[in-house]
Parts: structure tokens; sequence; C-alpha cells
């Protein structure tokens, strides 16, 4: 029965923001005069052989313009709400697009506007849908087609006789192996769909190190933090990055833990040139690279930070730069315990 009520309710009322607004203020207007006028009647003074004295004409005109302004006043917050719901829904359902693409699209109801609306909103969203699985296409014909060449190449670099000068292809191979794998991962968004799960960030960096001193790296960790939502492979690809980054370019890394219970700071440290102050920001560009880092020694296709940040900022975080005191480059990696884009919560 109630759900026949608002149904016809809905069909009563105008198709639009506009209308529907305009009815509100008339409906406001009409109610203050007959409450203004019902309360004027109430408080006339009563007919008898002792009639009392008629109220005062400047407590009478207080009273109609009080109830008066009082409905409007209602009526006005009642509209802001009205007026607010369908944008609050829109806002929601936009934040939840940036992370979860797949997410139900928006229900098309409501007034004119707000149908036309998430009319749009949801052709944006399977747009955007095809798009992204066009980009996963393409990126898999891509690996596999670039990937089958490098294997002939390095199966015939193996049968030259010159051992120097095979080396000298299999560094080369292994080079353009390492560039392309950095830049479809980029291109995939190798982070996107990972689910979110309780990470031990401690022991992820300390593993990390571990992993670098079998390799004869140094690297130091020091500091503690408790475990937090991550995605595990994708963080532990942004700090590889960063501790790969400070191996490169300092030949030593030192990762600071911090917890203050609302966030986990990661400082990585390295000792070596640091960089100019106009170029802590352009280094997160894609495929940027420093002067000091185009040669052959670093080598790099610079996509590391670029995607370190992405990573951090799929969690919520952020990831700076900065020329650490004493010399050297400093990366802090922030990741908040709340606040991660919705959809990884």
């Amino acid at each position: 029965m109630a759900a026949c009520l608002r149904g016809a309710l809905a069909r009563c009322l105008p198709d639009t923001l506009f209308g529907r607004l305009a009815l509100l203020l008339a409906a406001a207007v009409l109610v203050s005069h007959v409450l203004a006028l019902t309360l004027l009647f109430e408080l006339r003074p009563a007919r008898g052989p002792h009639p009392a004295p008629p109220p005062g004409l400047h407590a009478g005109l207080l009273l109609d313009i009080g109830v008066r302004v009082g409905v409007l006043l209602l009526a006005a917050w009642v509209a802001a709400r009205w007026l607010a719901r369908p944008m609050d829904r829109l806002a929601a359902a936009a934040r939840e697009l940036g992370s979860d693409i797949d997410h139900p699209p928006l229900a098309e109801d409501g007034t004119r506007e707000c149908r036309e609306a998430s009319q749009v909103f949801n052709q944006m969203q399977a747009r955007i849908r095809r798009q992204l699985q066009d980009r996963d296409r393409f990126v898999a014909a891509v690996s596999h087609d670039l990937r089958t060449p490098l294997t002939r190449l390095r199966l015939r670099a193996e049968a030259l006789p010159d051992g120097a000068e095979r080396a000298r292809f299999a560094r080369d191979i292994a080079e353009m192996d390492a560039m392309i794998g950095a830049t479809l991962d980029h291109l995939r968004g190798i982070a996107a769909g990972e689910p979110m799960a309780p990470l031990d960030v401690q022991a992820l960096v300390q593993s990390l190190a571990d992993d670098e001193a079998d390799c004869g790296h140094a690297v130091q960790v020091a500091g503690q933090a408790r475990p937090l939502p991550a995605q595990a492979g994708a963080l532990r690809r942004c700090i590889t990055n960063l501790v790969g980054n400070a191996l490169r370019y300092g030949g030593s890394a030192e990762v600071t833990l911090a917890d203050d219970g609302a966030r986990v700071c990661i400082a990585v440290r390295d000792h070596g040139p640091g960089l100019p102050e106009d170029e802590l920001n352009r280094v997160f560009e894609p495929f940027y690279r420093a002067e000091n880092s185009r040669n052959r020694t670093h080598g790099g296709v610079g996509l590391g930070l670029s995607i370190a940040r992405d990573i951090a900022e799929r969690h919520g975080g952020s990831l700076r730069l900065s020329n650490a005191e004493g010399g050297g480059l400093c990366a802090t990696l922030v990741l908040p315990r709340t606040g991660a884009r919705a959809g990884l919560q």
C-alpha cells in the first residue's frame, strides 16, 4: 500500500527539479499563510460581557511574520536536501569509478535532469570499460609479438663463437626485455585488479632487503610498522622500484619505517648525487630520465618512479622525493590505514 502511494505521489510531481522546487515553494507560501491566519484567528479576543482587550497590532504582525519566515526556512532546508541527494549519489559513484570500473551502474530514476545525468554517467562508464578491455587485449598481443623475436635473438646469440660478442648481445637483449616488460606493465596498470588484504609491511621490506643482500647489495632496514590493508604484489613492486633506484644511483639503500597508527611511512634513502630541485617532480613523468641517468651504466626506461607513484595513489597514499641532508635522494612513501580509493578498502 505504501509503495502504491509513493508511486502515485511520484507520478503527480513535476518531472523536473525546477518544477518540483517551484511546487515546494508555492506549497510553503500557502501553508505559511494558512498557519498565520489560523493563529491570528485562535488568538483573537473572545466575545462576551467582558471582552478582553484586543492584542496589539505589533504583536499580531510579528506573529504573522515569524510564522511565514519559519515555514519558508523549513521549506528552503527541505529543498536543499532534496536537490543535494542526487548530486551526492552522483559524486559517490564518480569516486567509486576511479578504482572499480566494474561498479554497478547508477539507477536511472528521479527527475528528468537526474535521469539524464545518470544515463550519461553510465554511458561514460561503459565506454571506459570497453577502452580498458581493448587496452588489455592490445598489451597482451604486443607482449607476445615482441617477446617472440627476442627469444629467437637470444637463441641465435648463444650460438655466436666469440664469447665477448655473445655477452654483449645477451646484455642488449636483456636490456630490451626489461624495457619491454616495464613498458607493458605500465600500460597494463598491473596493480588495478589485485585485491586488498592485510599485509605485514615490515616483513615485506625485510624480505626485499634480504634478497638484495643475497645479490651483494647493501640495504639497511630500521624502524617498525604494523600490518595494514594493501595490495601485496603492487606494494612489493613499488618498494622494489624505490630500493632499486637507490642502489642504481647511490650504491646502497637505507629503508626507514615509521608507524603513527593512522599511516605507515617508508623512507628510502641513497647516498648518490641527488637531483636538481626542478627535476624532483619531473622524474615521476613516464619515460622521463634525468640527465645523469642517460648512460648505459644506469640504464632504465624511466618508468620505475611513475609506476611506484601510481601504486601509492591506488592505496590512497603519496610518494614524494627530496634531497637528503648530507647528500643523496630520499623517497618517502606514505600509506594511510584508511582513505584508500573506493573499491580498494
